[in-house]
């Protein structure tokens, strides 16, 4: 969820909710969570005392702004470099820690949570976020910075273990990190980075019941959400804020094209994060994903371009599975673009290796392009190669799905060649 910089809500609406990878016929039910209010208090800035908070300090916003673009764009090794001198300075505070944290989230998002390479890490960085912040909350109960580092870090720590399916662990977190969200939005009125969490909070609150029904008896008690009032808050929060701009834009992003089916709103968003972190696979193919979508194919097919030779490169956050999406775009463009058979061939073939390399072979693009080379087999009268294919289909496709009745129908016909 995958999902990010101060990435709360997914933690605290039971995010305990895998990523939209799963279908909700694949999902676990999950544990009780214990409910707690969260009312929208208002505290005027002048009453709170923000001394010592790094997150509104400007000469910090200064110094960290070239790291955290250095994150997005996925140049770990500059971003962390910042981090860890801002943690020699500051080695009682959770900030260093929580982003290093973070650039490390972002080594698990392009994989869609499939490595575990980086999972220990990631938990010892948040871990360690949450002990310097527990121990400012206790010096100081209306350290409001202090609760937004703690619910920051337990949604995050949340999210990976919903990921990893320990429910229990999941859970946990969740509950806590809802617990200081309810802390921190005292001081929502400071900067845009506090709203973040209420933002998600009142867009999910609705969307998640709506769409997930066994979650509604869990979360009948908690507190009504809002989804225009979540998006108006996402939106002014891409716009306004510092350290969370970039993360409200990605759900703004997947909000719109996955909860929305909204891909024209999406499009402009997408585009903006894969224009300014140019080096981010996940943005890339994400933009990608949208061009193709929305028929906009010059672009599609640049990126798309640009994403194999990154993997070429070998350059961080690339991929077998932005292969996959790049190669399928591109098989599809050589197909009806530019009729150019062999290359659209050999774009499914490299298609269907991403796919197996990272075990995604059960859906989408994989099926598609075994779809499109049985078609194209048909075509050219060769009939072994068409069965090989549509083989493939009817046996991992969905039963209901249009795939699987083509080549079921076609292997009827002509499975004994």
């Amino acid at each position: 969820m995958p999902r990010s910089l101060f990435c709360i809500c997914l933690g605290l609406l039971l995010l305990s909710l895998p990523s939209r990878a799963q279908t909700p016929d694949t999902i676990r039910r999950p544990p009780p969570i214990e409910t707690v209010a969260l009312d929208s208090v208002g505290v005027l800035p002048s009453a709170i005392d923000t001394k010592g908070w790094l997150l509104l300090d400007k000469d910090i916003q200064l110094e960290l702004d070239g790291a955290v673009h250095n994150l997005y764009n996925f140049k770990y090794d500059r971003a962390e470099k910042q981090f860890r001198s801002l943690r020699r300075r500051y080695p009682n505070h959770p900030m260093s820690y929580f982003l290093l944290g973070l650039s490390t989230w972002w080594k698990i998002m392009p994989t869609n949570f499939q490595s575990m390479q980086y999972d220990k890490p990631f938990f010892a960085y948040m871990d360690t976020a949450i002990t310097k912040a527990q121990a400012l909350y206790e010096t100081d109960n209306n350290n409001y910075e202090a609760c937004f580092f703690l619910s920051a870090s337990y949604g995050f720590d949340a999210r990976l273990h919903a990921e990893r399916h320990d429910w229990r662990k999941a859970t946990v977190g969740a509950r806590r990190a809802l617990n200081f969200l309810k802390k921190s939005q005292q001081a929502n009125g400071l900067s845009p980075e506090f709203q973040f969490g209420q933002a998600l909070f009142n867009y999910y609150a609705v969307w998640i019941p709506d769409n997930y029904p066994l979650l509604k008896p869990v979360l009948l008690f908690f507190p009504k959400g809002d989804k225009k009032l979540g998006m108006q808050q996402l939106r002014n929060v891409a716009t306004n804020g510092f350290y969370t701009a970039t993360e409200a834009r990605v759900f703004l992003m997947r909000i719109l094209k996955n909860e929305e089916n909204n891909a024209e709103e999406a499009m402009p968003v997408a585009r903006y994060l894969a224009t300014n972190f140019p080096d981010n696979g996940y943005f890339q193919r994400f933009y990608a994903l949208l061009a193709y979508d929305q028929g906009e194919f010059a672009d599609c097919e640049r990126v798309s371009r640009e994403i194999l030779d990154k993997i070429n490169k070998g350059m961080p956050g690339y991929e077998g599975i932005s292969g996959r999406y790049a190669s399928y775009f591109l098989g599809y463009l050589m197909q009806n673009r530019y009729r150019d058979l062999a290359k659209a061939k050999d774009y499914y073939q490299r298609c269907i290796v991403f796919a197996e390399s990272t075990g995604d072979t059960f859906g989408g693009f994989y099926l598609f392009a075994n779809v499109s080379l049985a078609r194209l087999a048909v075509k050219e009268k060769d009939m072994a190669a068409a069965k090989r294919y549509y083989d493939v289909v009817q046996d991992k496709a969905d039963r209901k799905s249009e795939q699987y009745k083509e080549a079921k129908a076609w292997l009827k016909k002509n499975g004994k060649i």
